[in-house]
């Protein structure tokens, strides 16, 4: 069972460093996805407080694994295949949230979409779309 314990046990297991750096939590978990928290920090800034791209994308991508983990009932070695990013406003000056969904699950492939919101206001902030290659064990 893939439950809130394994997911947050994974976020120091499976991860590189700058990913944990982000400063990530699990907001919730369901069978058809994921939302996670980045909480804001200047260190992901670009100019005026604005969170950067890059952060985002990692948030986004990062969400999407928890998703597909949730909706399996348990993680495994996945590799991002695609995504495709809409930045649709500025997020600046709070946490992001990350609503992550399975579109697809298959037994090589799965396929997701993620909304981005700054905490407080749902307007979306990004939009994403992700495709990922589930792994064998041991790859």
């Amino acid at each position: 069972m893939f439950d809130r314990a394994t997911a947050e046990a994974m976020l120091g297991n499976v991860f590189a460093s700058w990913v944990q750096a982000l400063d990530l939590s699990i907001e919730s978990l369901g069978p058809d996805g994921a939302v996670l928290r980045m909480r804001f920090s200047e260190k992901l800034c670009r100019d005026n407080g604005v969170v950067c791209g890059q952060a985002l994308m990692s948030l986004a991508d990062t969400a999407m694994v928890f998703a597909v983990s949730s909706a399996a009932g348990a993680y495994r070695p996945m590799t991002t295949v695609d995504q495709t990013m809409h930045f649709l406003r500025p997020a600046a000056q709070a946490d992001v949230l990350a609503d992550a969904k399975v579109v697809r699950l298959g037994r090589t492939m799965a396929f997701g979409s993620v909304t981005l919101t700054a905490d407080g206001d749902a307007r979306p902030v990004a939009m994403a779309q992700l495709a990922y290659a589930l792994l064998a064990e041991g790859r």
